[in-house]
């Protein structure tokens, strides 16, 4: 396989789960309409938003951030060196030891939950009627981590085995459970938004189900296997701790902002989780996508030992990934405003919210580039089972994000804990790349830095393009929500024109890559 033809594989890859991700993404801004539009952003919300974290946080841990994670490249290992049987026994193994650690995890989630809360909300404490809420939602919801990491280790195998659709769409119907539950059941509680937990809940039974066809379409039958010591599950053990720590580092330094907005202001925690929402469009659509896309070929490369050509996947697997994440970032900043008012500013959620959230977006959006490139650093020390290296990067990471939360949050409030988040991961990127060199050596090629180029004149020309709008339709936050919606719409139609004719002209790379892969499958569809 050249590494032409792997690039291929990638960018194939990264559309079909940046088309799924983008559906669910849709759904998801469409939940977090009805969220907004029902409850606000206040006491409840922030309780909800508190308890749907913590159980989200551990399924990004030890599901998507650690397990799995840590799965793929052994598993893809067994099925490039040995055989299929091999590598679907190491699979049910996994899936063994999974279910067990998490029905503990859950078990042991429940009973600890005021504990938990205590520790992960603070500032709740001061509130009795707030505290006890966001300690009945947990409680309710804690058992999701159990179906929805079982889903993320079925996204493992399915990607492994180059299926990448099912697992990129199930978050859809998460989305579209907490969407009905909200419509047709808050009425029914003393607390509306417990309706809310409902829907999240079923949404964790209906992944899980969702995926098993799919498995036993690929002829993943899995079974029930306790042969822990199996040489296989030692190699996903000694990756296990640090792939946890380095992969979630995002996550974590999320959850640290949250555990602090706790002692902000009322609506703070509301503030930075719907902000974080609008980063994670970009963020899922293309970052994630082409990290799950990068990882099996990653693995694929180095299990062949063809270091070269991992070295040339990676490097396009970063152009492909700042060539939406640049303009994205051009887009959040200029567009914050009106991006926040047109998709929340409805019903309890007034202006004054509108530019609280604009301002926690501002500073998320500052370190998009580094929130999407670390999904591909992370994949590539993973494919070399380099378990040493994303633990040291992560815990200096770590102490960058508490620290600077602690220095910023007075003076900027929940903005200065979102910045602090940015910088964080930005200090994570460089000290993971610098390692990277020193390992692999030079793996950003003269390509990359053409495309670096390019892309950021395009962009720049699309932020022009935002400005030339407003001096004809000038922004107004409190205009009618038709008003809202059209200046946002003719800035969306003006940039996406702008960078794409731009990037046209200067003949990028990636725009090449892009429609060669939707080419090739016009003409098999038509076939």
């Amino acid at each position: 396989m050249t590494h032409r033809g792997e690039n291929e594989k990638v960018a194939k890859a990264a559309g079909v789960v940046g088309l799924a991700t983008m559906l669910s993404r849709i759904f998801g801004f469409i939940r977090d309409m009805v969220v907004a539009t029902y409850f606000g952003a206040g006491i409840a919300t922030d309780a909800f938003f508190v308890a749907f974290r913590i159980p989200n946080l551990l399924r990004r841990l030890l599901g998507e951030g650690s397990l799995t994670v840590a799965f793929i490249p052994v598993f893809t290992e067994y099925l490039k060196n040995k055989s299929k049987e091999s590598a679907l026994e190491l699979a049910s193994i996994a899936l063994t030891l999974l279910s067990i650690i998490l029905v503990l995890v859950s078990l042991l989630g429940v009973a600890f939950t005021p504990l938990i809360v205590s520790l992960m909300a603070p500032g709740f404490i001061k509130n009795p009627a707030q505290f006890d809420l966001a300690v009945f939602l947990t409680r309710f919801m804690f058992p999701y981590i159990f179906f929805i990491s079982l889903v993320a280790l079925c996204m493992g195998i399915l990607n492994s085995l180059r299926h990448f659709a099912a697992p990129a769409l199930s978050p859809v119907v998460l989305n579209i459970a907490m969407i009905l539950s909200v419509l047709f059941l808050h009425r029914y509680f003393e607390q509306p938004i417990t309706s809310l937990a409902v829907g999240v809940m079923l949404g964790g039974v209906l992944q899980l189900a969702m995926q098993w066809p799919f498995m036993l379409k690929m002829g993943a039958r899995l079974k029930p296997n306790f042969h822990f010591q199996h040489p296989g599950m030692k190699k996903i053990g000694r990756l296990l701790v640090p792939t946890l720590v380095g992969s979630g580092i995002y996550q974590i330094n999320i959850f640290i902002g949250t555990i602090l907005a706790s002692l902000l202001p009322k609506g703070s925690v509301s503030f930075l989780y719907y902000a974080d929402r609008v980063v994670e469009l970009p963020l899922g659509v293309f970052a994630i996508a082409v990290g799950t896309a990068s990882l099996p070929s990653f693995s694929a490369q180095v299990a062949r030992g063809l270091f070269d050509e991992f070295k040339k996947t990676l490097s396009f697997s970063l152009r492909l990934i700042l060539f939406i994440t640049i303009p994205a970032t051009v887009a959040l900043i200029a567009l914050r405003e009106p991006i926040v008012s047109v998709l929340f500013q409805h019903g309890a959620f007034k202006a004054y919210s509108t530019i609280m959230t604009a301002q926690a977006l501002l500073y998320y959006t500052l370190g998009l580039w580094a929130f999407s490139v670390i999904r591909v650093i992370d994949s590539a020390f993973f494919s070399l089972q380099d378990r040493k290296s994303p633990l040291k990067a992560a815990f200096v990471s770590l102490l960058v994000n508490v620290g600077l939360s602690i220095l910023l949050m007075y003076p900027l409030k929940h903005g200065g804990l979102a910045l602090a988040t940015s910088v964080a991961s930005a200090a994570n990127v460089l000290m993971l790349s610098f390692i990277l060199k020193k390992k692999i050596g030079t793996f950003l090629d003269q390509k990359f830095y053409s495309s670096l180029g390019k892309t950021t004149v395009a962009s720049l020309l699309m932020g022009i393009s935002f400005y030339l709008v407003h001096l004809v339709f000038p922004w107004n936050i409190e205009a009618s929500i038709e008003t809202r919606a059209t200046f946002l719409s003719a800035c969306v139609i003006a940039g996406i024109l702008t960078f794409f004719g731009s990037s046209f002209l200067l003949k990028s790379e990636e725009i090449a890559s892009l429609l060669n892969v939707l080419r090739r499958k016009l003409k098999r569809s038509s076939s």
